[in-house]
């Protein structure tokens, strides 16, 4: 009794997995057809329909072929716009993007042309990577946000847009944030010291400021130690500097001990020349 259980229930298995593939067949066999096929009518409402559906992938296919049998008829800008949103549906945020700024480009004068404009800034926001890694996306991506809140200053997502930059401005102040502090770890002091000028130049009210005035005066202060004779004097002088700097902003800063440490060895340092 339960050997013909099994059987039963391998065969309803093996049946159920002959309808898939049959389904998936016929399926594909279709959608091969209305690719070949020059009924462009039909290609273009089953394209609306697979983007409706979310097939994506099978709409830019068709999409793909309409583009230029529709160029400069009615239908073209449509084809294009929902061209560029199967795209971004795909998550592939360089081509939707790509597409998106190119949809502004040719229909400007389109119901859609300040969304599309949004929609390829927005696609750059999506593809900036972690503050670890490259940032050539995440500066362009600030640069197409800030057109866009030039060209429209009444846009609705000009709210939206000023907070993605901010978002990408934090992004960025932790990329110098870390770069200063990685030269720091690995002991180049001269060029953490740089680094950390320049990130608070460039991030004069970022939330690590009072971290980076603390890493100036130990940096200053390291450098000047491992300096040859004739350069200790006006390093440990910078490093005097950098602690007044630094209580100056922060008189109670977290780790205030051990820079009034610093100061005092580096004040003792100067007398005893």
């Amino acid at each position: 009794m339960i050997y013909l259980c099994a059987m039963i229930r391998n065969r309803n298995k093996l049946i159920g997995l002959f309808l898939v593939a049959l389904l998936t067949l016929s399926a594909c066999s279709k959608y091969s057809k209305l690719l070949k096929s020059t009924d462009y009518e039909l290609k273009y409402k089953e394209a609306l329909k697979y983007y409706e559906e979310k097939e994506y992938l099978k709409a830019i296919g068709l999409f793909e072929e309409l583009i230029p049998i529709y160029r400069g008829t009615s239908k073209a800008e449509k084809v294009y716009y929902y061209y560029a949103y199967c795209h971004y549906g795909q998550e592939d945020y360089i081509m939707a993007g790509y597409y998106f700024s190119s949809f502004s480009k040719t229909f400007p004068n389109s119901k859609h042309t300040e969304e599309a404009e949004f929609l390829a800034a927005y696609c750059y926001y999506m593809d900036s990577p972690k503050s670890s890694l490259d940032q050539s996306n995440t500066y362009k991506a600030i640069e197409e946000l800030q057109l866009f809140i030039n060209r429209h200053p009444e846009s609705e997502k000009i709210e939206e847009s000023n907070e993605l930059i901010d978002k990408l401005r934090h992004k960025l102040e932790k990329k110098s944030y870390d770069n200063a502090l990685l030269y720091f770890n690995i002991g180049d002091y001269k060029a953490a010291i740089f680094a950390i000028k320049t990130s608070l130049k460039d991030f004069p009210d970022s939330k690590y400021r009072e971290k980076l005035l603390l890493f100036q005066l130990k940096s200053y202060y390291l450098l000047a130690i491992n300096s040859i004779e004739s350069k200790k004097n006006e390093r440990f002088q910078s490093a005097i500097d950098s602690y007044y700097e630094l209580i100056d902003e922060f008189p109670n800063c977290s780790d205030k001990k051990n820079a009034e440490k610093i100061y005092e060895n580096t004040r003792n340092k100067l007398s005893n020349k």
